[in-house]
């Protein structure tokens, strides 16, 4: 059974991948999710304000008494040469290249074109294979139109694509009033890989303290339908890698991914819930079903089931809405 696929022009052995999260900071872990099967690794973000952060602080150290010398400032190298706690993360991805032969995707995350690029060629020296864009950005000013919103991502990843020149993918919000017309232009802007859906982490309320709460929930398998719906309906329609993301507990929702058009599948909440060997479950549980359908491989069961391939694309349209609304309870 032929399992590999290509996702951001790269080669995997498989669809499944370890999305970004604090699991994937550890090189032991990342080791244990090669020899668990996984098809390429994400590692955590590294944020926008940790950059600008760093650089701030190390601004002020430099500034500090060096107008007492005046020949001072010419010694002291630009803030982006000193080793700053970013530096870690570049590490990391070095380490991560030389332990492991899966492909290493590096994450950054940010809501700005400017400041934090040049990170993207220091994850590109270090030995990045593709970078992860992940615009986690709810846009709260009221006075932003929805053309704006967009340029703003569009602009962040021309940005980077124009710093690096290994593959850039970005994670999508599920948000934007046209989704489709919103990938089309990413797309046309260069991204190799469209991750589908950015998952965004609400405040609750916490009614005894009377303050907001952060509360981090793990995905469950029915938050699968909203990217299944828009893999399908992208599937063929965009030159970029398509990789789903959210509600992948086990082998069902990563078949149901591929069938839909997915080049890749990420998980980290099952990962997370059942340990990192949970990989090998899935992975074997892809194989075991595609052989039983016949498959020879994952290229020839991928799109099966998108728009373009179904018998009836209303499917994915009003019409399976409408016959939902009028079935339940008959």
């Amino acid at each position: 059974m032929m399992l590999a696929t290509r996702y951001l022009g790269l080669d995997l052995r498989n669809p499944l991948v370890a999305s970004a999260s604090p699991l994937n900071a550890e090189l032991d872990n990342i080791r244990r999710l090669e020899d668990a099967g996984i098809g390429a690794v994400v590692l955590p973000s590294v944020f926008e304000e940790q950059l600008v952060e760093d650089e701030e602080r190390l601004e002020r150290l430099i500034s500090t008494g060096i107008d007492s010398v005046a020949e001072a400032a010419s010694y002291l190298p630009a803030a982006r040469d000193y080793g700053v706690g970013t530096d870690r993360y570049l590490d990391l991805i070095a380490r991560a290249r030389r332990a492991v032969g899966v492909p290493v995707i590096a994450s950054l995350n940010g809501v700005t074109d400017h400041g934090w690029i040049g990170y993207a060629r220091d994850m590109e020296s270090a030995g990045a294979q593709a970078i992860e864009l992940n615009v986690f950005w709810i846009p709260t000013d009221l006075s932003l139109s929805g053309r704006d919103v967009e340029e703003r991502v569009v602009d962040i990843l021309a940005s980077v694509k124009a710093a690096v020149s290994i593959p850039v993918a970005i994670k999508l919000s599920p948000y934007f009033s046209a989704i489709g017309h919103m990938a089309r232009r990413l797309d046309a802007a260069g991204a190799d890989g469209l991750v589908l859906f950015n998952r965004f982490y609400q405040p609750d309320i916490d009614l005894a303290a009377m303050r907001l709460s952060p509360d981090l929930k793990l995905s469950h398998a029915t938050e699968i339908r909203l990217p299944l719906l828009w893999i399908g309906v992208l599937h063929g329609q965009v030159r970029a890698s398509l990789a789903a993301t959210s509600g992948v507990q086990g082998a069902d929702e990563v078949i149901k991914y591929v069938l839909a058009g997915a080049d890749a599948v990420m998980t980290t909440a099952a990962l997370l819930r059942h340990g990192i060997a949970h990989a090998t479950t899935m992975v074997t549980g892809l194989g075991r079903w595609l052989e039983a359908r016949g498959f020879a491989s994952v290229a020839d069961a991928r799109g099966r089931l998108s728009r373009r391939h179904v018998a009836n694309p209303e499917a994915f349209e009003r019409g399976n809405y409408i016959r939902i609304l009028q079935s339940h309870g008959h």
